[in-house]
């Protein structure tokens, strides 16, 4: 993602309102070829698209009354990851659902290796009106490259790059922290968590939330292991965490696929649920009551998160004003027999 990415952006569509003396929204209409626009704000849009040589290959399939009618779900994993974890098979079914009737298609991308240069070229070469961007990781600069060029965009997650990229997120602190809140009415003294990565704004607000209710009780907050949302992972995880404090009493794992191993390893080593150790995912998927023992977790609604980002990015296709930067969706509390 190094060359394709490191090129100066082209102007963004606030530059070509800016020039051309109208509000963004009007600039989508024109671009879009919809009606309600003025011929001279159009013919302004038209000077100032051509002045600033806007996104040359969107603009002039849509300026020539063309649409692709279709979006792309960009997931920044491999598809070994994806097809794992049956987060990304919720987001795709609330997507799809909200695009039922509206004869948009559906592209589905996954990373590959090195193809960064070529996946932007795709992206912004017209064969798609808007992207939803889901699992980034690190200052990832896609979302930003895509939004510069004048594609809208929709990011599944708090963007740790930040910016103008418009987001919709569940409630990942306030989730973590009704959790832990839990776990010490329950009367547990030493809870651990099973962290998510370094580089994903999901993991650290989770962490952020366990961290703050431990220090409302002013208990401390040193167990710590970062995992990186696969079974094998949060087994590994937990097998450092009890090597490190074998009387841990509860343990907050950020994801339900790592509580998964997280439970394994603590049957193998004697460890019984919840009576000598509690544990609480965070998803609610349906890894979460096929588990053994039934897991308490937070419920996120995957499948809302997914069709909220569609909403939004469909709105602002067509061309709707005064739309939120971000969304954030509440969390619940859902109590199993691990807690």
């Amino acid at each position: 993602m190094t060359e394709g990415r490191s090129r100066r952006p082209g102007p963004r569509i606030e530059e070509v309102a800016r020039v051309a003396g109208v509000s963004k929204s009007t600039v989508s209409r024109v671009i879009n070829g919809e009606k309600y626009v003025s011929d001279r704000s159009r013919q302004s849009v038209h000077r100032a698209i051509a002045m600033l040589g806007y996104s040359p290959n969107h603009a002039a399939r849509t300026l020539a009354g063309s649409k692709a009618n279709a979006i792309a779900l960009v997931i920044s994993e491999q598809g070994s990851r994806v097809l794992a974890d049956p987060f990304f098979a919720g987001v795709l079914r609330g997507v799809h659902a909200e695009l039922a009737g509206r004869h948009v298609q559906l592209l589905l991308m996954m990373n590959q290796p090195l193809d960064g240069e070529h996946q932007v070229a795709y992206l912004t070469g017209g064969h798609v009106d808007g992207a939803l961007v889901v699992s980034l990781h690190g200052e990832d600069p896609l979302p930003r490259t895509l939004h510069e060029t004048g594609l809208p965009i929709v990011v599944g997650g708090r963007p740790l790059a930040g910016g103008a990229v418009p987001f919709v997120d569940s409630d990942n602190f306030n989730g973590a922290l009704g959790a832990v809140r839990f776990l010490i009415s329950l009367g547990r003294e030493k809870i651990a968590t099973i962290a998510g990565p370094r580089d994903m704004a999901v993991g650290m607000d989770r962490l952020s939330g366990w961290r703050c209710g431990l220090a409302e009780h002013g208990m401390p907050v040193d167990l710590v292991v970062h995992s990186d949302f696969t079974p094998e992972s949060g087994a590994l995880a937990m097998e450092e965490l009890l090597r490190r404090a074998p009387d841990l009493d509860a343990v907050f794992v950020a994801a339900d696929i790592m509580a998964l191993g997280a439970l394994r390893v603590l049957q193998q080593q004697g460890h019984r649920i919840p009576d000598d150790v509690a544990v609480v995912g965070f998803d609610d998927s349906v890894l979460a009551s096929t588990a053994t023992p039934p897991l308490t977790t937070v419920r996120q609604d995957v499948e809302q998160l997914g069709r909220t980002m569609t909403w939004r990015l469909l709105a602002e296709l067509a061309g709707e004003d005064k739309l939120p930067l971000s969304m954030l969706l509440p969390t619940s509390f859902v109590r199993r027999s691990s807690a």
